[in-house]
């Protein structure tokens, strides 16, 4: 997993002559020592020049939106007490007062007895700030999505499902791995779709709760 994510050749600049943050970047987290490692992208979309500050679990806490910094503090304490990845939607004021709203998806990071010792992953930020580059980057990968639209809404749909996001973020979130690992966006999708079945079954009470919703469908719908 790469520790930084590029950015667009050409980049955005708005109407007041700023331009939109890193759509990605990197970070790991060590349980042992509880350090925060953060790529620059991390950094800028805090509001900080790299290296700026030193990140820890407090001033990443300090930035976190009121009505979700429990939430994060439960997902972090709860990552250093069961090694679970440190994955998590959320949103953040950086240090110009700007809110984000934030996917995060990592993965754990082993130790050589194979135990975990760390979480590492991506900071995606799905603000509507970062439409206009967003749309740059989809207009560039237009063609091939055209080419397997099938596919890709179906990769789409997973992860909507899987993240409670929108389609239009679902889609962000593929075209960013897909430049993110230099992989054709349908190749990209053909894969997540094909690994599926290898994702837990849902547990019965929600198999239960949506076999409810398919049946009675049609006792809601507009007349």
């Amino acid at each position: 997993m790469s520790s930084t994510v590029g950015q667009p050749e050409d980049p955005v600049v708005f109407a007041d002559g700023s331009r939109p943050g890193p759509v990605a970047g990197s970070f790991r987290f060590w349980f042992g020592t509880q350090r925060w490692d953060w790529s620059p992208e991390v950094y800028r979309m805090h509001g900080y020049i790299p290296g700026e500050v030193e990140p820890t679990t407090e001033l990443m806490l300090s930035h976190k939106h009121p009505d979700d910094r429990e939430q994060v503090a439960a997902t972090i304490a709860r990552s250093i007490t069961s090694g679970e990845p440190f994955s998590s939607r959320h949103r953040f004021i950086d240090t110009r007062g700007n809110e984000h709203n934030v996917m995060v998806v990592a993965d754990r990071i082993y130790g050589d007895d194979g135990a975990p010792v760390g979480t590492t992953g991506f900071y995606i930020d799905l603000s509507d700030t970062l439409a206009a580059a967003e749309q740059s980057a989809l207009d560039h990968q237009l063609p091939q999505v055209l080419e397997a639209r099938a596919v890709i809404e179906q990769a789409k749909g997973v992860l909507m499902r899987m993240y409670r996001i929108s389609a239009d973020q679902a889609f962000k979130v593929l075209v960013w791995r897909s430049q993110e690992a230099n992989v054709k966006l349908r190749d990209l999708a053909q894969q997540l779709v094909f690994e599926l079945p290898t994702v837990p079954a849902p547990r019965p009470e929600t198999m239960a709760a949506f076999d409810h919703i398919l049946l009675t469908l049609h006792e809601r719908m507009p007349k």
